[in-house]
């Protein structure tokens, strides 16, 4: 048990430095510049990240719960040192699009394992109460080191253009360490049966079996999207209404910091606010935040972003919390993959009809519209997750997960 707790500042950390992208701020740049691309080659790179990330995200998840987290987030690091260290040596747009494609099998291994297992570590010491608080903690120091790899990105680019990558690899080469000292908890044995009918079985208990986290997924996955959106839509609408350039990257910089400050204060907002209170909270920052970014046209009309990175902030370890308590330690990280499974597809089919959107009527018009389609669908979201969350938690979901598997 001592070892484990040891897992709880060492996943902090990976977090930190899982989120240090030096390059993220100038990639845009060095795509142009560098290397040659094209705006439609630069899209169609992110598109194929994104596949990558879609193809791989469940079975990523389920080779986790059957190798162990601590295999797989080393597998993730070393596919991060190698995929950056494409980028050193890329001059075309097949070399990048290799180092997208493995940034982005790597991003898939990460997801859903870091979180299982720090609920599998706190839950070894008696702790899992805490999961919420922690996990707040993991999302500040990412945000931190987001915002940190963003005020020095412009500089360090300005000075070599190659050096923010080279400070990746070695940012990588830190994690793979900082990976190697976890230790894997002992978690609920494998369950028989064919890897078909497990992954079957954990598909239809997240979806069909326990409404609780079918809906508390879709909530996440429709809040998810709110705040996502902007992340693409922000830096025009930011252009359009007279931002200096300058101060594109102390911006970024700042959203990270709501979001982190907002994370490791979740837990204590839901314990004044109740869940009823929290909940709530969330839907408003998310509607005044669209309709903000929808009216305000002036100079510091993007300050309404940081409303949804707030709520960004408070949503990831609150609804993690309640999703969590639902799932089998067995399947945990596969389950968890599920939600991110279904994040990337909705993305997928949505992100491209915002964009056309907002290529056709601007993004002020663009986020009005997201009012309106927010106002719509939260309201009765919110109200079927609060539903559940009233009745009763389900005591035998293990026994489901079991039978499920004696019918595959």
């Amino acid at each position: 048990m001592t070892t484990l707790r040891r897992n709880i500042p060492l996943l902090y950390t990976f977090s930190f430095l899982q989120m240090t992208l030096f390059p993220l701020a100038v990639i845009t740049l060095f795509w142009k510049d560098h290397i040659g691309l094209s705006l439609s080659q630069i899209l169609l790179l992110q598109g194929i990240f994104a596949v990558a990330m879609v193809v791989m995200e469940y079975p990523s998840g389920y080779l986790s719960d059957r190798l162990g987290y601590r295999t797989a987030l080393t597998l993730a690091s070393l596919l991060g040192l190698v995929g950056w260290g494409c980028y050193t040596m890329a001059t075309s747009f097949q070399d990048v699009l290799i180092a997208e494609i493995l940034l982005g099998i790597s991003t898939s291994f990460i997801s859903g394992t870091d979180s299982a297992l720090l609920f599998e570590s706190l839950k070894a010491n008696g702790r899992e109460s805490s999961y919420a608080r922690c996990e707040g903690r993991s999302t500040f120091f990412g945000q931190t080191g987001e915002a940190a790899g963003a005020i020095f990105a412009g500089v360090l680019y300005a000075k070599f253009p190659l050096l923010p990558f080279f400070l990746q690899v070695a940012v990588w080469l830190l994690a793979l360490g900082v990976i190697r000292g976890l230790n894997e908890p002992r978690r609920e044995p494998r369950r028989h049966g064919s890897h078909l009918a497990e992954a079957i079985a954990s598909a239809r208990y997240v979806f069909v079996e326990n409404r609780r986290l079918r809906v508390t997924v879709l909530l996440s996955v429709v809040l998810g999207l709110s705040s996502f959106y902007p992340v693409w839509l922000i830096q025009p609408y930011m252009r359009d209404c007279g931002v200096p350039l300058a101060s594109f990257g102390p911006v970024w910089a700042g959203a990270n910091m709501v979001v982190a400050l907002f994370a490791v204060s979740s837990h204590r907002l839901r314990a004044f606010l109740g869940d009823r209170g929290m909940i709530l909270l969330v839907m408003v920052l998310v509607l005044g935040g669209y309709l903000g970014l929808g009216v305000a046209a002036g100079l510091w009309g993007f300050l309404f972003y940081y409303l949804l990175t707030a709520m960004r902030g408070m949503r990831g370890p609150y609804l993690l919390h309640v999703a969590q308590a639902e799932i089998p330690s067995a399947t945990r990280a596969g389950m968890l993959s599920l939600q991110s499974l279904c994040f990337r597809l909705m993305f997928a089919f949505t992100g491209p009809l915002v964009g056309r959107y907002a290529d056709a009527h601007g993004v002020g018009q663009t986020f009005r519209l997201l009012f309106y389609v927010y106002l719509v669908i939260l309201p009765p979201l919110i109200w079927l997750f609060l539903r559940q969350l009233g009745k009763p938690a389900i005591q035998t979901r293990q026994a489901t997960m079991d039978t499920g598997d004696e019918r595959g």
